[in-house]
């Protein structure tokens, strides 16, 4: 084997690593909104139901959820560049097996193996960021990597739409592979190698107990209202989970390093800007399933007018990122949380009322407003978590918010599709009016969800985010 090539200039390392972490980034953007639109037809392809095909889409976000705890203590042990060329390799292979596949489980167990990777590619760049450029330089390198986490979402389902057209459904999970080669090649040549000298033992009773609970909680969701299992053997189920997930908090109260650290909780606004994202995301987490449903299947509209339905979301997520630290300074986070909150909810809501003789102006103008206030409360929750946090804490803190979003995201997926299907019947799942009635009430229940979750902000104090109002959001690339 060859030497490793010898380190690069600093000023060589700082130029060309935002645009190594920032293609990363964007293979995973474009890999999560590129697929929604595909639902549809990979439904009919493996002759199961739409709403089964969650299981896609779940199982790739619940891998991230279990594994980015884990991602950082690898890094600091085994080394960046390692750790990233690893996570590149896996999410590609993982691609390539999706694409392959040829009926729902095997897909399903493609996609973890894919969520493996990208679990260690979030947190293990913006670490690697954080370590390559002082204070003064990282804000403008993670803004720079934020971007392709935006431009994502607005190629995604155009592009998802045309492939499904075009082409056939397995090529969603090409186009990823020729830029992970390539960053392949550019990553172990040119990342920094970071390690720690020493590293304390991995939690692995706390990843045991913690991974355990949540993928038992989640596959419960995903199997209720399905007949797979009895309503008995279901509750069974999450009784498990929730011994395991107690066991966990257990775990990490007595244990010197846990797998994440619970104490941050005690923090008022960490633990609104976790706890309330967390509710709130479980009703935003299922729109982009529910979406494709009702416009291929309820409405009739082709993939690519599907994906151009999308498209004013992303457009508004990005206009709005200029004006929200003007918008936080002014406001503060209680009075914005609180009632874009509500705002969100009820935007949500109004999907139930689009149906085959919508106008496709109205379409439209509902998603460019669910994209403007849902950027708002991203924005919003992303940067409060780390308003009182110390700088030893960061680590911590970004991990747990990371593994909380794809929890959620998960969750809602699952939960999205567990309502539309309480009223859809299986065999009537390729019936337009009945699928438009199925998906509304599940835009309605989602929506007071979301309202809901309005409550915890209110803990939140007139001043709190004050000292971090004016900067600008660690950016989470899941999300734009």
């Amino acid at each position: 084997m060859s030497a490793p090539p010898p380190p690069l200039p600093d000023d060589s390392i700082k130029r060309l690593l935002p645009w190594l972490v920032a293609v990363a980034f964007f293979m995973q953007s474009l890999d999560t909104t590129i697929l929604n639109t595909a639902v549809p037809a990979i439904a009919q392809s493996m002759d199961v139901t739409p709403l089964n095909v969650k299981s896609v889409l779940a199982s790739y976000t619940l891998s991230l959820a279990v594994f980015i705890p884990v991602s950082g203590w690898m890094a600091d042990r085994f080394g960046t560049r390692r750790v990233f060329v690893t996570a590149i390799a896996l999410f590609c292979l993982g691609s390539l097996l999706c694409g392959l596949a040829t009926d729902i489980d095997t897909l399903v167990a493609c996609r973890v193996l894919q969520g493996v990777g990208g679990a260690m590619m979030m947190p293990v760049g913006r670490m690697t960021l954080a370590r390559t450029f002082g204070k003064a330089d990282l804000v403008k390198a993670m803004s720079f990597v934020a971007i392709p986490s935006l431009i994502g979402p607005m190629i995604g389902p155009v592009a998802g739409g045309a492939i499904v057209h075009w082409l056939h459904w397995s090529v969603v999970f090409f186009v990823n592979i020729p830029v992970g080669i390539v960053g392949l090649y550019f990553v172990h040549r040119y990342l920094p190698d970071y390690r720690e000298q020493t590293t304390h033992p991995l939690d692995m009773l706390g990843l045991i107990l913690f991974g355990g609970g949540i993928a038992l909680l989640s596959y419960a969701l995903e199997v209720f209202g399905d007949n797979t299992l009895s309503l008995g053997e279901v509750i069974g189920l999450i009784a498990v989970a929730a011994v395991l997930l107690a066991g966990y908090g257990i775990r990490a109260s007595l244990t010197a390093f846990p797998l994440l650290d619970l104490g941050l909780f005690r923090i008022r606004t960490f633990r609104a800007a976790v706890s309330g994202g967390f509710f709130t995301r479980l009703g935003l987490g299922g729109i982009p399933f529910l979406f494709p449903l009702l416009y291929q299947i309820g409405l009739g509209f082709s993939p690519i007018q599907s994906g151009l339905l999308v498209l004013p979301q992303a457009i508004a997520s990005i206009g709005l990122k200029t004006f929200m630290p003007a918008i936080l300074a002014r406001l503060g986070y209680r009075n914005v949380l609180v009632f874009n909150t509500i705002v969100v909810g009820l935007l949500i809501m109004s999907f139930a009322t689009v149906g085959a003789e919508t106008p496709v102006w109205r379409i439209v103008l509902q998603a460019f407003a669910l994209g403007l206030f849902t950027s708002m409360q991203y924005t919003s929750m992303n940067t409060l978590a780390y308003a009182d946090v110390s700088s030893s804490q960061t680590s911590g803190a970004s991990t747990i918010a990371a593994t909380g979003q794809q929890l959620s995201i998960s969750f809602g997926v699952a939960g999205a599709s567990l309502i539309a299907a309480m009223f859809v019947p299986a065999e009537m799942h390729s019936h337009a009016a009945t699928m438009v009635y199925g998906v509304q009430q599940a835009f309605l229940i989602l929506g007071v969800v979301t309202v809901v979750s309005s409550v915890v902000f209110m803990e939140l104090k007139a001043d709190d985010g004050g000292n971090i109002s004016n900067h600008d959001e660690p950016h989470h690339p899941t999300e734009s």
